[in-house]
């Protein structure tokens, strides 16, 4: 009855229903919202006395549409709070505590036929989450998101730890400078360059009286990636979602929610690191059944691939058509590395130091001419090379007590995969691999998308759905960065998306530094396939140089995360 009241005042309370605050369970945060004299949307944050916000603004701008920023009233607002403990299916804690206050605040244009958007802001106390939503009205039904108008305004120089706001790559090693210092103008751009003011989330900073804040997102669903614009000089940020081809950001129907942009924040670096508000955001697991899904340690045919030791492909010829070739044909090249008894000594190491299963690139057909051509019909997904015994590893493996874990490299020609997803995880199913690794190297097909833009972002969902309905584990690479959807799709155990391993092989590697800053960075929204162990021991591989700190050339070992 009480929260009755509430409600039914605040359509009556005028100028004072402008204004909004909203305490965290134990007071240690506090948001307030409100509404300037023209009617813009804004909000602030404050961790006990300390600013974390100043007043940043909150806005839509929309295609064809006015934008959904100014001349807005409250129609309504709904305040309640939740606490409860969910368990996960996996991870470092056994069961996680949901507890917030929430604020709802509904927002109509009586100037656009009474548009409305509902901003929720959720307050724990160890940060904040809000979302966009868009209920079911006339006027709003299909709609074009042209940009966001979201801003972090901050209230000083703060020190931050960040990469370029590059649409296509995570793989950069990460700059510390002061906010008024960002720009990757400098920095080589791997395969898009980037506005030199932009960065990517999740975005570190500390400001210098000791206060941790950490922006990013959760349950990116059906929206492109958001990147941060940077005012150097008044130390604002502002949002700034990936396009797609045709320019625009996304597109929507109603009813619809942006993911929750997030701000976790605490004077201690630990609970930034032990914060699970990225994941409370995220919806509860979509599977009935969550028994198949096993974290796990594996060893990989890859890296005498990239150390030149061995080749993915099978010949060494281009021009390769799928349709039509006779890879018996083929003249083997002779240093093929995914050929049945090398990955059989591969079996053997996985087997000896109780690693539970081998990953193995290379073994399918396409590998010729699958990289830089930007071409539609690379790999099939089912068709081994000539000296790939898929049968035979099947059941060697069996005997050893090891699984073998797919491979799947798209070469970024994702309409391709996406046609012949339902026969590669049959074909998968029928010789017993449960886990599989994709891959999107190079330029996404369709073509003038970005890895991070809307639709992308639906089609790793997809595959994190789909490869679930077959009872399958995943781990992708070259993806999004993650924001707890691990929670909703707990078989996606890892994503790459960020700067891994491997560069110690390509070029002078990753300084000491980048490990101790991906926990605070890319490890906010969920694990990481970083591939970080190389072993020496009982391995007798050859003796050229892998890394500035290997002299031999070992099988790549990762950690899948364990319960």
């Amino acid at each position: 009855m009480k929260r009755l009241s509430f409600l039914l005042l605040a359509g009556f309370m005028g100028a004072a229903a402008q204004a909004q605050t909203v305490h965290s369970p134990t007071n240690k945060l506090t948001l307030n919202f409100q509404l300037s004299p023209s009617g813009e949307p804004t909000y602030q944050v404050r961790f006990g006395a300390k600013p974390v916000l100043k007043p940043s603004r909150l806005g839509m701008l929309l295609q064809g549409q006015p934008a959904l920023d100014k001349g807005l009233t409250i129609a309504r607002v709904d305040s309640s709070q939740h606490d409860d403990t969910w368990q996960p299916v996996w991870g470092e804690v056994k069961h996680i505590r949901n507890r917030y206050k929430e604020l709802a605040v509904t927002l109509q244009q009586p100037a656009s036929n009474g548009r409305r958007v509902v901003v929720r802001f959720r307050l724990y106390d160890d940060g904040v989450g809000f979302r966009y939503e868009f209920p079911q009205q006339p006027g709003l039904s299909y709609f074009v998101v042209q940009q966001e108008l979201t801003e972090f305004n901050l209230p000083a120089d703060h020190k931050t730890f960040w990469i370029p706001g590059d649409y296509d790559s995570n793989e950069y090693t990460y700059t510390t400078s002061r906010l008024s210092q960002v720009n990757s103008a400098p920095i080589e751009a791997i395969q898009l360059k980037s506005d030199p003011k932009r960065v990517q989330t999740p975005l570190m900073l500390k400001s210098d009286d000791g206060l941790y804040v950490n922006l990013h997102e959760a349950a990116l669903v059906n929206y492109p990636a958001m990147m941060l614009d940077v005012d150097t000089q008044t130390f604002g940020l502002r949002s700034h979602l990936v396009p797609s081809v045709t320019g625009a950001a996304a597109y929507l129907q109603a009813p619809e929610h942006t993911p929750w942009r997030t701000i976790v924040v605490s004077d201690k670096a630990t609970e930034v690191l032990a914060s699970k508000l990225i994941l409370n955001l995220n919806e509860p697991t979509a599977f009935a059944t969550t028994t198949w899904i096993k974290p796990q340690k594996f060893v990989g045919v890859w890296w005498e691939m990239h150390v030149n030791k061995a080749s993915w492909n099978y010949a060494d010829t281009s021009n390769i058509k799928l349709a039509g070739t006779d890879w018996s044909r083929l003249k083997p090249n002779g240093h093929h590395g995914a050929n049945t008894q090398n990955v059989k000594r591969y079996i053997d190491f996985a087997a000896k130091h109780g690693l539970q299963s081998v990953l193995v690139e290379g073994w399918n057909v396409g590998w010729e001419d699958w990289a830089g051509n930007w071409k539609e019909e690379v790999f099939d997904f089912v068709t081994p090379y000539p000296d790939f015994s898929v049968p035979e590893l099947q059941q060697y493996a069996a005997s050893k007590g090891v699984k073998l874990m797919m491979h799947h490299e798209t070469s970024s020609s994702v309409t391709n995969y996406e046609r012949r997803q339902d026969a590669a995880y049959r074909f998968m199913k029928q010789y017993g691999y449960e886990a599989v690794k994709t891959g999107y190297v190079g330029r996404i097909i369709p073509r003038g998308e970005h890895h991070d833009g809307q639709w992308m972002v639906n089609h790793y969902n997809r595959t994190a759905q789909k490869t679930g309905e077959n009872q399958i584990m995943v781990d992708m690479h070259e993806s999004v960065r993650p924001t707890g959807l691990h929670r909703t799709y707990p078989n996606w155990l890892a994503s790459e998306a960020a700067r891994g391993n491997e560069f110690n092989a390509w070029s002078t590697g990753n300084p000491p530094e980048h490990e101790t800053i991906l926990p605070f960075t890319r490890l906010m929204g969920g694990p990481m396939d970083y591939t970080p162990v190389s072993s020496k021991s009982s391995w007798k591989a050859g003796t050229r140089s892998a890394t500035r700190a290997s002299k031999c050339t070992p099988p790549w070992l990762s950690s899948w995360p364990s319960t």
